[in-house]
């Protein structure tokens, strides 16, 4: 499956079940003094989240172009090493503004992943927030989860991993991510892979289910949100990388003419690479270009 027909299938897939298909916002935010670039596909529904704006529709899904180059959400430093992270990537969201709940944005993301684009199940491991700080146990979440997986690959995380928040201040609130099990032919070099907990690759996070339930002030204090709201994330490249079986996103359709294009005026050939493989100085500077080129276009 192309990367065109990844983004296609998943906006198709929410505008069946209700969805309306919102076009990205601008990579400069117009009215968001907060922000350099925009970095969330939920930006532009900040303030349908805090209850300031009435939107014409209650569901929304989008392909948002994000830039993440500074602040909280920054990637800059892991670019070119890392095999998955990006300055400028799309970020592929569903989101529900009072309409629908946990009860309903779990199964959609699990029917998607696993019937839509038939991700082999056992691969598959959720995160739920385990409870910190005051902040109760997502209980809900555990249990529908339960209903999908066994209990054992269900997964409790504290603040730092299941509780997302755009900034210091604003929308936030617990979350359930889904990692994906890439294989064992990843390397790790723990005697024992610590699994979704471990440094190595084998587990990587493609989709983060944010339940938005309170607005943080710039004392800390949480307030219950007007409704509560659904904001999903999944990234494009990653996603397509696991869909194409690729051992980086560099190496999907996404990014391999601009790989083969910088190969042409170097004289440098990129790649190949297998999961043992880690890249070269060459090979990271490719990737730095590559992934700066999709940022300035």
């Amino acid at each position: 499956m192309r990367s065109s027909e990844v983004r296609q299938s998943f906006l198709d897939y929410f505008a069946r079940h209700g969805h309306q298909i919102v076009r990205s916002a601008s990579l400069v935010p117009a009215d968001d003094p907060t922000l350099l670039f925009t970095n969330a596909g939920m930006n532009q529904f900040k303030d349908a989240f805090l209850g300031r704006e009435r939107r014409s529709y209650a569901r929304a899904t989008t392909s948002q172009k994000c830039m993440r180059v500074s602040g909280k959400h920054n990637d800059l430093d892991n670019v070119g090493p890392s095999w998955c992270h990006h300055t400028f990537f799309e970020m592929l969201g569903n989101f529900s503004f009072g309409d629908y709940f946990k009860q309903e944005a779990i199964p959609f993301a699990w029917r998607l992943l696993t019937q839509v684009w038939h991700l082999p199940p056992e691969r598959l491991h959720p995160t739920v927030f385990k409870g910190e700080s005051g902040i109760p146990r997502d209980d809900e979440a555990h249990a529908i989860w339960s209903g999908l997986v066994p209990a054992d690959r269900i997964i409790e995380l504290g603040l730092e991993d299941n509780f997302w928040a755009m900034g210091d201040t604003g929308p936030c609130g617990r979350c359930s991510e889904v990692h994906y099990h890439r294989g064992d032919a990843i390397p790790c070099d723990e005697p024992v892979c610590r699994g979704i907990d471990c440094s190595c690759d084998r587990y990587i996070e493609i989709w983060n289910n944010v339940f938005m339930e309170f607005d943080r002030d710039t004392d800390g204090n949480l307030t219950p949100l007007p409704a509560a709201s659904i904001d999903t994330g999944m990234g494009l490249e990653r996603i397509v990388a696991v869909i194409q079986g690729k051992v980086s996103n560099y190496d999907t359709d996404l990014f391999a003419p601009l790989l083969c294009a910088i190969g042409d005026q170097t004289g440098r050939v990129y790649g190949p690479h297998t999961p043992r493989m880690s890249p070269g100085p060459d090979d990271v500077s490719m990737r730095v270009v590559a992934d700066h080129l999709r940022a300035m276009t």
